[in-house]
């Protein structure tokens, strides 16, 4: 019930979003609650904080590829990594915190 809350704090506009995103096994933030550490699908070889930050339509793709896979987190950064993927960076949740998004803007896997 807890995460139903949640979703509704983050003022969905859509009721079948947070269903979505449950069904995503979306992990609501909650204060001082560590982040899971399981991943699902592939995972790159890469240290957190490498890549070029993107930004214009490429971000706006990869946001959207990840979103649609894995809603419910505010996208405050997207970095291309050194293979030329991209590592989208969820914000405001425990889990997935990163999503993997290919060049052809198909998600990869997250963590």
């Amino acid at each position: 019930m807890t995460a139903l809350v949640w979703y509704s704090w983050m003022s969905w506009t859509a009721a079948g979003a947070s269903r979505q995103a449950l069904a995503a096994g979306v992990i609501p933030f909650q204060q001082g609650v560590p982040s899971p550490a399981k991943s699902v699908g592939r995972i790159p070889d890469y240290t957190e904080g490498e890549g070029t930050i993107v930004g214009g339509a490429t971000a706006d793709l990869a946001t959207a590829a990840a979103q649609a896979v894995v809603p419910g987190g505010i996208v405050d950064r997207l970095v291309r990594l050194s293979d030329g993927e991209y590592e989208v960076h969820n914000v405001s949740i425990n889990w997935p915190h990163h999503v993997f998004v290919g060049q052809g803007f198909q998600v990869l896997g997250y963590e």
